[in-house]
């Protein structure tokens, strides 16, 4: 008897909570299978055992089968092998990678990408592994050292793996990571370059009394990437245990470490006085934020619309929020929670206001594969980048920003918890001009 959609695709929202990591018993995800094959690419790389290129840089380790974790270098093959190329990735996407290899990791650079550019570029990055424990961090392995070598740098560097055997084509595709390429246990490797290591970066990573809650803060406020961050956390170079940590989880820690710093500043600054809505979009990720005068709390709806990824026949909506006391449990909106809260509230800290917000994050069919957390960081800013748009009342900017959405009003406005609570109030600083 052939198989329909439903029996082999866990129902209820499961997948929706899941997002792949395995709450269905499955030995493996139906909806990440879609994407982990590319024949062209196999065929490419069929028999490979070396493989030669600038590292963006970047550093992967994988949390599957932990404690015992995978880890190593990401390495493209070579950005002018014509037969890495494949779907309908655009000349631009080519042009940027050869100017800057670095293209490849920030992913703040992307927005004007079609999804199948982010597809092609990433997936041409080969994972070079090696098997360690997360107390090797410490240790003195070879391997393991080039690698948190490679780390350290802000720039590409020129790297060369040897496997032991050819490469496979096993395609990674995550809801927290960038999706990555085919893999291959790893014999060697060596950094052709000497890598070029940001001075806090150097400072802080040789600091092994610091705290790694206020190494990273200190990396934060010395504008390091938010990338190589989770790049150092991940291969063990911060804070005083180091330990390996897998990259989704780095990934994660980051956005509300770097959050709960910026936080801290938005709540002594004065309420905001405008009722504010910021709108914007990327691939198929569209969001409404909603800034109301009031002290800082924090509410977000995911709407997941009919066949986007992850999603079946239904509507699905999420939400979780915190108040002016922050949020003690793990969001039940995973990553995305953290990664939509930490630009909203590096735009609150560069006007010098705490707000009330209320977010709604919709994501449409046109988000079709599953690219990473990266998605719902870059879809706030997107958002806040454009043009704000200021109202008169709260009703007003509700009406507009509902217009906005495929969803109605009235399936999503019964799931929110703190927007009930809240109210424009008269403050005695509305008097004042």
């Amino acid at each position: 008897m052939r198989k329909t959609a439903s029996d082999i695709m866990p129902t209820d929202g499961l997948c929706m909570r899941c997002k792949g990591k395995g709450l269905c018993g499955r030995p493996y995800c139906p909806t990440l299978e879609r994407f982990k094959n590319n024949s062209r690419l196999t065929s490419a790389l069929a028999k490979t055992t070396s493989v030669f290129g600038p590292s963006p840089p970047s550093v992967f380790v994988g949390s599957y089968n932990y404690p015992s974790l995978s880890a190593g270098p990401l390495i493209p093959p070579s950005i002018d092998l014509p037969e890495l190329e494949f779907g309908d990735a655009s000349d631009i996407l080519r042009e940027k990678i050869v100017k800057n290899p670095g293209f490849l990791e920030d992913s703040r650079l992307w927005h004007d990408l079609k999804m199948q550019d982010v597809i092609t570029m990433r997936t041409a990055l080969v994972r070079a592994n090696a098997t360690f424990k997360p107390s090797d961090a410490k240790a003195d392995i070879p391997l393991l050292m080039k690698a948190q070598e490679l780390a350290l740098s802000a720039k590409p560097v020129d790297t060369e793996a040897w496997f032991k055997k050819p490469i496979v084509s096993d395609l990674k595709f995550d809801s927290m990571m960038m999706p990555m390429g085919p893999s291959g246990q790893i014999k060697n490797f060596d950094i052709t370059e000497n890598p070029k290591v940001p001075n806090a970066v150097d400072r802080i990573v040789y600091d092994t009394d610091a705290l790694a809650k206020d190494a990273i803060t200190e990396l934060y406020q010395g504008n390091v990437s938010s990338e190589q961050m989770t790049r150092l956390m991940s291969i063990g170079l911060l804070g005083r245990d180091r330990k390996l940590v897998p990259t989704r989880w780095s990934i994660t820690a980051i956005d509300d470490m770097t959050g709960k710093e910026t936080m801290k500043r938005v709540k002594d600054y004065p309420h905001l006085r405008e009722i504010t809505l910021l709108s914007g979009e990327i691939f198929g990720n569209h969001f409404e934020i909603l800034l109301l005068p009031g002290s800082f709390s924090y509410e977000l709806l995911e709407i997941w619309l009919p066949h986007s990824v992850w999603n079946g026949e239904k509507t699905y909506i999420g939400q979780d929020h915190e108040d002016f006391y922050g949020k003690k449990e793990y969001s039940n909106l995973s990553g995305g929670y953290y990664a939509a809260r930490l630009p909203i509230l590096e735009y609150l800290d560069s006007i010098k206001k705490q707000a009330f917000i209320f977010a709604i994050r919709e994501i449409n069919p046109s988000y079709w594969a599953p690219l990473g957390v990266w998605v719902v960081r870059e879809a706030a800013r997107a958002a806040i980048a454009n043009p704000k748009q200021i109202y008169e009342t709260r009703e007003e900017a509700l009406d507009i920003m509902a217009a906005r959405f495929n969803t109605p009003r009235a399936e999503w406005e019964p799931e929110t918890r703190l927007l009930h609570n809240q109210a424009v109030q008269t403050r005695l600083d509305s008097f004042w001009d």
